[in-house]
């Protein structure tokens, strides 16, 4: 029985490694190859396709772990009465740590497997449109676009920020809030206020 456990431990912790690898790693050169994924896990590539038997199954694997995590921040912040401009501030801010995690899938969204990562990210793309929609029905958001679309564009935002830090580490959780409560159409001043409120408490 233990010798059974610790197989299966072991198994788990190669599957996560291959996971935390692929995410860097296909975050940074979307075109890598499942092989040279296996090289940089320190694996076979038949060990890869064990897990995984396709490239696609890597890649819904970690959309669906990306979806999670999202899903479960939102839950956290999305308090009972709060406006909505404040729960998407939380939101940023509590992501913000997370972010490098989900390079890969910006990426990869745009490529041959943006089909497979739009049907996995459909879930959390409601639940932001659905805040969204929620905030211009209360006047603290815009109305310029659709709140789908705007869902869309203010997340990308912080992405776009949080993938650009690496390059300017000024850029941080108050900049991602800020900017993408513009983008969402709050003012400047409120914006500026959330950011300091929520990014540095």
């Amino acid at each position: 029985m233990e010798t059974e456990s610790a197989r299966a431990r072991a198994m788990e912790e190669t599957r996560v490694r291959i996971l935390d690898v692929a995410r860097e790693l296909l975050g940074r050169r979307p075109e890598a190859s499942m092989a040279e994924v296996a090289a940089a896990a320190g694996v076979v590539r038949r060990t890869v396709y064990g897990y995984f038997p396709a490239r696609t199954d890597l890649v819904r694997t970690l959309a669906t772990a990306a979806v999670d995590e999202m899903t479960a921040v939102l839950g956290r912040v999305d308090l009972p009465d709060a406006p909505a401009d404040e729960v998407w501030a939380r939101f940023v801010v509590e992501l913000w740590p997370l972010t490098h995690r989900y390079r890969v899938l910006l990426a990869l969204r745009r490529g041959e497997y943006g089909a497979d990562i739009h049907a996995v990210l459909r879930s959390v793309d409601a639940e932001l449109a659905e805040l969204v929609g929620r905030g211009q029905g209360t006047g603290v958001f815009g109305t310029h676009l659709p709140p789908e679309a705007l869902a869309r564009l203010s997340s990308a935002a912080v992405f776009a920020i949080a993938d650009d830090r690496r390059l300017d580490p000024a850029l941080d959780a108050r900049a991602a809030v800020v900017t993408s409560l513009l983008v969402l159409g709050v003012a400047a001043g409120r914006a500026e206020e959330l950011g300091r409120r929520f990014a540095q408490s």
